[in-house]
């Protein structure tokens, strides 16, 4: 159950007023993978109340019970933001098992780089480090989902944006797919499904799937996210269990 699947959630240009967010709001997920509970997350959004002010959003990952036993996960990202969403730096930390990682990006929209930096935690020592293109705008992958709540996408509408990781930087496909009601321990909801083309070599090289089930009300939450992997590895789904 690795941290990346679950942070490729979302990227793209807004199609709405993101004054639309919540000030403050955290909220709180089950992870399943292969029918059974493997892993709890939080996800927490914060901004500024002043004009033109940024925004920071945290994921916290925990794997738990018989996956945790056998493959220990404690995974965190941060993501800080501007006004419009644009990445300005990131950094993750992930324990997935004995690999113990650090990385951190910076997004310089003046110079058009991201400079990226991987090291490893336990040796103390540096994997990568290099910088890359990126244009004046470019989304990190956990900030394009709030943005995402900012729009107005029906199904049948896509669009394409900038996104990045630091390694690579893209023009990502989402796509606006159909209305479903998803249960959830939160409870059931009416949605709108979106298909977003992060993988399959566009930001990730793995063969996979992304979706992201949207409330299709003011609120705009984030009820289930889904990556869709193949038989050997699996399917990882992201399920709402507590909105605060």
């Amino acid at each position: 159950m690795p941290l990346k699947p679950l942070l490729a959630l979302l990227v793209f240009t807004p199609l709405a007023s993101p004054q639309s967010l919540p000030a403050r709001e955290t909220l709180y997920y089950t992870v399943e993978w292969r029918l059974i509970t493997a892993g709890k997350a939080r996800l927490e959004w914060a901004s500024e109340q002043r004009p033109r002010a940024g925004a920071q959003v945290n994921l916290r990952l925990e794997s738990v019970g018989l996956v945790s036993k056998f493959f220990k996960v404690e995974d965190d990202y941060s993501a800080n933001l501007n006004a419009a969403f644009c990445g300005q730096s990131l950094q993750m930390t992930t324990n997935e098992g004995s690999r113990q990682r650090e990385t951190k990006v910076t997004f310089d929209s003046a110079r058009r780089k991201a400079s990226y930096l991987e090291r490893d935690r336990a040796k103390n020592t540096v994997l990568n480090a290099h910088d890359i293109d990126i244009p004046p705008c470019v989304h990190d992958v956990m900030g394009g989902l709030y943005l995402l709540r900012t729009m107005n996408l029906e199904p049948g509408q896509s669009t394409q944006v900038a996104v990045s990781d630091g390694k690579k930087s893209a023009m990502a496909k989402v796509e606006a797919q159909q209305r479903e009601d998803v249960k959830t321990p939160q409870g059931t909801f009416k949605t709108i499904r979106y298909e977003v083309y992060v993988f399959n070599d566009v930001i990730y090289r793995r063969s996979a799937h992304l979706y992201v089930w949207l409330s299709d009300d003011r609120r705009r939450l984030p009820v289930r996210v889904q990556v869709r992997m193949q038989i050997a590895i699996g399917t990882i789904t992201l399920s709402l269990e507590k909105a605060e």
